[in-house]
């Protein structure tokens, strides 16, 4: 079990399945007060995945809270639920929600564009203004970690829009690091590589469908490039979480680290 302070809350959007359900369940077993939280047309699953983790991490702190991270006044509104829902200060906001899009840089679209910086950016931005406002007055400290991609360290093709969104919360996440350490905020992200989801499922078969392959192909051309040979599995990111949340990880702000079984080193 990672080194905690007890009793704080944790935050993870986005996580009524895939990476931000892991995450949210070994920081129920870290001994967090944890929030999981979706959009309201995931609800049904929001609640279920509550259940699930209450029963599996032998935790009764965990609540569902449905928010779009992309809305500023429902993430602080969420937060605010949160610390008075569970008694006990913010100690971690986890800003995992994310969406993808497989398309020519060219070929894209004002809307889709926008929707990308609105949920992957904006998104993240919300979260962490929100966590790093009530850190602050807490005078606790805090950590903030967001979710970056090997994609927000070098470009991909077919990628670029999801290539520019990861850039820029790598930046935002230096820049808060540097402005909220004098508060004692952590602000790090992890970077997953290919990760056995529905986000990767959905693009493998958009990379499919445009390039005239059988479905698989994609994948498994990404895969043949993993030194370690094989992909990432959710439960991958829980370990580094876990540490980036804990007092273990004191030392450490500004980074943006890669969970991709070597895929990208740099």
């Amino acid at each position: 079990m990672a080194s905690v302070l007890p009793s704080k809350i944790a935050i993870i959007t986005g996580s009524a399945r895939g990476i931000g359900k892991a995450i949210a369940s070994r920081l129920a077993r870290d001994g967090f007060k944890v929030v999981l939280n979706d959009i309201p047309a995931n609800q049904k699953l929001l609640d279920d995945a509550v259940k699930e983790l209450k029963l599996s991490t032998k935790n009764s702190n965990i609540i569902g809270i449905t928010a779009d991270v992309s809305d500023r006044k429902q993430v602080e509104s969420m937060v605010n639920q949160a610390i008075k829902d569970l008694n006990a200060p913010l100690g971690v906001m986890v800003a995992n929600a994310g969406i993808s899009l497989i398309k020519k840089i060219v070929d894209s679209t004002d809307e889709e564009i926008d929707l990308l910086f609105k949920v992957n950016f904006k998104g993240a931005i919300n979260c962490y203004t929100a966590a790093a406002k009530v850190m602050i007055d807490q005078g606790e400290g805090g950590s903030i970690i967001g979710a970056c991609s090997i994609a927000g360290h070098r470009g991909m093709d077919s990628l670029g829009v999801y290539c520019a969104t990861k850039f820029a919360l790598k930046g935002l996440t230096q820049s808060s690091a540097l402005e909220w350490a004098c508060h004692n905020i952590r602000v790090n992200t992890y970077c997953p590589g290919i990760v056995a989801t529905d986000m990767w499922e959905k693009i493998d078969n958009d990379l499919n469908a445009m390039n005239n392959k059988p479905k698989g192909s994609a994948m498994e051309s990404y895969s043949n490039t993993i030194p370690l040979g094989r992909n990432s599995r959710p439960q991958d990111m829980e370990g580094l979480v876990s540490f980036l949340a804990s007092d273990n990880s004191a030392y450490i702000t500004g980074q943006a680290i890669n969970v991709d079984g070597g895929m990208v080193m740099n």
